[in-house]
């Protein structure tokens, strides 16, 4: 499948349950999760026709509808041969996955949506490196201005498209600074995650990474963690405040589109690319492709 415009490539995609040319899979410009983000989300990467943790991702889709009051007809087994038809259906084994739920246009217009069909689809899609040559280099990183709201004010452990806003402010202010992406506080001044993945850092041979309790505990978080206690590292989640990071070490990202990403800079700060964060990039890349 060739690149360019995300709306104009050739291939197919999933929707309801059936199998529509790329170019025609649309939504009415009423689509109520067009103007009020009633919609959510999943990232996901195939290595060799297998999607890494693939029902953990059909599961948390669903528990995001709920958390967003989206009720779903599909249940995990649905949205997984889904996914397996879009893939095959496209001829690929290495790409990118995104199942995405929303409320469609019906009778309501208005914040209320009930009257509103729910809708499923998914796209695949060939997606190299997040972060470019990060991988080698380290990315580096903006400080947003933007800060993660109180799981008060929103469904914060839902992976909603509404959530995303200030991110993508954040992520167009770092770019605007020749950043890879930007590192957000959170509503109480610690240190939260980046625009689309969570973050680790090292000190004296031991793992720092914030609590995620106003933000996402991603999939892939939740795999280096694992993988690092395997290798007797000490891993502490636990509230971080920003005038720590010019203590540590080396850091890193993670997500299912960032894999493992070291961070060479944070706005000011610098980071070696070292080899905890080099090596558990490693390990997670063996380890989703079933060389481990």
């Amino acid at each position: 499948m060739a690149g360019g415009a995300y709306d104009d490539r050739d291939g197919v995609i999933w929707m309801d349950g059936a199998l529509v040319p790329w170019r025609e899979a649309k939504v009415h410009v009423l689509t109520h999760a067009l103007h009020y983000a009633s919609s959510v989300f999943e990232g996901e990467r195939a290595y060799g026709g297998q999607i890494f943790k693939s029902r953990e991702h059909s599961q948390r889709l669903l528990d995001s509808a709920k958390a967003m009051d989206i009720p779903s007809r599909w249940t995990v087994d649905d949205i997984e041969q889904a996914k397996a038809t879009a893939m095959a259906a496209n001829g690929l084994k290495d790409c990118y996955v995104r199942p995405i739920m929303w409320r469609g246009s019906g009778e309501d217009m208005g914040v209320a949506a009930l009257l509103n069909p729910v809708h499923l689809a998914v796209a695949v899609w060939e997606w190299g490196a997040y972060y470019g040559d990060a991988k080698t280099q380290g990315a580096k990183l903006d400080i947003s201005k933007w800060k993660r709201p109180s799981p008060e004010t929103i469904p914060c452990h839902a992976k909603a498209a509404g959530l995303y806003m200030i991110c993508t402010m954040s992520k167009h202010a770092a770019q605007a600074k020749g950043c890879s992406d930007a590192l957000m506080f959170d509503y109480r001044g610690y240190v939260a995650e980046a625009t689309g993945a969570n973050i680790f850092f090292t000190k004296d041979g031991k793992v720092h990474t914030p609590t995620p309790d106003c933000f996402l505990n991603g999939l892939t978080r939740q795999t280096v963690i694992d993988l690092l206690k395997q290798k007797d590292v000490e891993v502490i989640e636990r509230h971080i405040m920003p005038d720590e990071l010019e203590s540590f070490e080396q850091c890193w990202l993670t997500g299912t589109a960032a894999e493992v990403t070291p961070v060479g800079k944070i706005g000011d700060y610098s980071f070696d690319v070292g080899p905890m964060a080099v090596g558990i990039a490693n390990e997670y890349e063996r380890l989703v492709r079933g060389n481990r």
